[in-house]
């Protein structure tokens, strides 16, 4: 029974004093057990602000998304049998970690990816290269791999079994293709659904940068082409 069933959410953060916070906070607690913050090497008080609301504070000195996701997943209680993931810059609604999680409760999911690019959209909130990077992984993972994904958003829904079963290596950006890629090899059940996108607080690591734009772009295609060989 859903009421029954063991939810985590992991939170990667870095430097977001001035939003970890209103996420907490705005997190849904129908089914949720677990709040772990991912400290990946912050000089602000994301910690602090984290610890003061009830979080389980969690640090990792390695930098990298992938990183302190996997650092998170160690951490995990040991009932975890779902486990959520969203980003602490509030670009992501925490009130649709519910519509995420419903597809796993009810057992008709294995993974739920929440896609922005059929939800809602703030104006502004996915920049062009953003979208069209999106546009480009996902031609590139229906080519390779059959499988018509619209996004690799990162609110994100799996069950602790299957995530643990897929042997996730990625330290940075290709994290969230790595799982989606590694989803369809296992063949686990994957679902899309539409969530919100809005305007994140403060400054984007990835695509608020020319290096983090290119970085990221190319690992995921990278990331895409290596799996096609080397499974």
């Amino acid at each position: 029974m859903p009421g029954n069933t063991r939810v985590s959410i992991v939170i990667p953060a870095l430097n977001e004093e001035k939003s970890i916070g209103t996420v907490i906070n705005d997190i849904p607690r129908d089914f949720v057990d677990e709040i772990i913050v991912v400290d990946n090497g912050s000089n602000d008080n994301t910690a602090q602000v984290a610890v003061n609301l009830g979080a389980r504070v969690i640090e990792e000195p390695v930098k990298g998304y992938g990183s302190a996701c996997m650092k998170g997943i160690s951490m995990l209680h040991p009932d975890t049998e779902i486990v959520v993931f969203i980003d602490a810059d509030y670009s992501d609604y925490p009130q649709d970690i519910n519509a995420v999680l419903q597809p796993l409760l009810t057992g008709k999911a294995d993974l739920v990816i929440g896609s922005r690019m059929s939800g809602t959209r703030e104006k502004g909130a996915l920049l062009p290269q953003a979208i069209i990077g999106n546009k480009l992984a996902a031609f590139l993972l229906r080519l390779i791999y059959g499988f018509s994904y619209t996004d690799l958003g990162p609110l994100r829904a799996i069950r602790y079994n299957d995530l643990t079963g897929l042997g996730m290596r990625d330290t940075n950006y290709g994290w969230t293709v790595e799982m989606q890629i590694k989803a369809i090899q296992k063949g686990l059940r994957v679902i899309e659904v539409p969530v919100r996108y809005r305007k994140r607080i403060g400054k984007s690591k990835i695509t608020g940068t020319i290096r983090g734009t290119f970085g990221a772009g190319v690992k995921i295609i990278y990331t895409i082409i290596k799996y096609s060989f080397f499974g």
